[in-house]
């Protein structure tokens, strides 16, 4: 539906909407590979949901597929921990049962960005999809942070790894689970256009890296190196260090209303060819959440009339609506051109 609206000042008029579609390119290669591992983009516009309460539906949905996904993998695990009474497997499997509730927060923060605005949060709760965002990166940290530690007290004290087969069965299911969780969750993540819950994949790609390292450690122990253990532990860390610098990166650049500035340069090019427009004043957007809200300020020919003024901020609001994906809301004002 089409809202109208004044902003209460001479000689302007606003116009709000919402919607929006884009197209972009992604590496290519074994570049391409790698950038998506540790650098995975934030939109994903060939299969994008840019309805708002259809996308906190759709990441609900993610949430709680993947902890299905990830408790089948800790029973799993639990299997594996029973039959081989390896106190080392006990402790990760615990750790996968920790990580996989870091879901939980995600999981309320869609469930309150459903709600609806009130005269105290007008812009609604989508920001606190990225406040759970800031949980999952301290997650990430502290992931990096334990596996480090266990790497360089491994390699100072090497630990005799017993129940080879064993630890090495634990890890092909940790990693499965938790890549299959993180490929999941971050597809969806661009498809919503959710920072917080590409974040929350990365989270499970780290906690796949884990189980890989204890899949590698396994099988050089088992060629009689063992120090591979350690080692491949530290730079399983590095790995992890990456993919926090992504995450966090991410998220801070939510949490301060940082959008890509080549929206912000296709929306003012855009907005300038529009006929009518004689120039952009301002451009402001913002993401909430999953949802990007975009505000604007035009100067049009000061001999206009009210009317033709709705027509040139309602064709200028469209053509917003089309060059900037996942649009909530956009409020378009119209500014005769001698205006200060």
């Amino acid at each position: 539906m089409t809202h109208h609206e004044s902003n209460g000042e001479p000689g302007s008029f606003g116009h709000r909407h919402a919607h929006g579609e884009h197209t972009h390119e992604h590496p290519k290669g074994l570049r391409g590979v790698l950038r998506e591992i540790f650098v995975p983009h934030g939109h994903d516009a060939a299969d994008s949901v840019d309805d708002a309460l259809e996308a906190s539906a759709v990441g609900i949905r993610a949430v709680k597929i993947s902890l299905v996904v990830l408790g089948v993998t800790a029973v799993l695990q639990v299997l594996v921990v029973l039959a081989s009474s390896s106190v080392a497997l006990a402790a990760d499997t615990i750790h996968n049962f920790s990580d996989a509730l870091t879901a939980v927060p995600l999981w309320i923060a869609f469930a309150l960005g459903r709600r609806a605005a009130t005269r105290r949060y007008t812009y609604g709760f989508g920001r606190a999809e990225d406040l759970a965002g800031l949980f999952v990166v301290a997650m990430i940290a502290l992931s990096a942070l334990i596996a480090g530690y266990e790497a360089v007290r491994r390699l100072l004290a090497p630990v005799p790894i017993e129940h080879l087969g064993w630890v090495a069965l634990a890890g092909v299911i940790g990693f499965l689970g938790n890549e299959t969780v993180a490929l999941y969750r971050i597809r969806v993540g661009r498809r919503i256009g959710s920072a917080a819950l590409i974040a929350d994949g990365l989270h499970a790609r780290t906690d796949g890296f884990t189980s890989l390292a204890v899949l590698l450690g396994a099988a050089g122990v088992a060629l009689g190196f063992p120090l591979a253990d350690p080692i491949i532990g530290l730079l399983i860390t590095v790995a992890i260090l990456a993919v926090l610098r992504t995450a966090a990166r991410d998220v801070l650049r939510r949490l301060m209303d940082a959008v890509e500035p080549g929206l912000v340069t296709a929306a003012e090019r855009a907005l300038a060819a529009e006929p009518g427009v004689q120039g952009v004043r301002s451009l402001r957007m913002r993401w909430i959440g999953h949802r990007l809200h975009a505000d604007v300020e035009l100067d049009v020919a000061p001999t206009i009339t009210l009317a033709d003024a709705h027509r040139v901020a309602h064709e200028a609001e469209h053509t917003l609506t089309h060059v900037v994906p996942k649009l909530n809301t956009a409020v378009v004002h119209a500014y005769p051109a001698h205006a200060g």
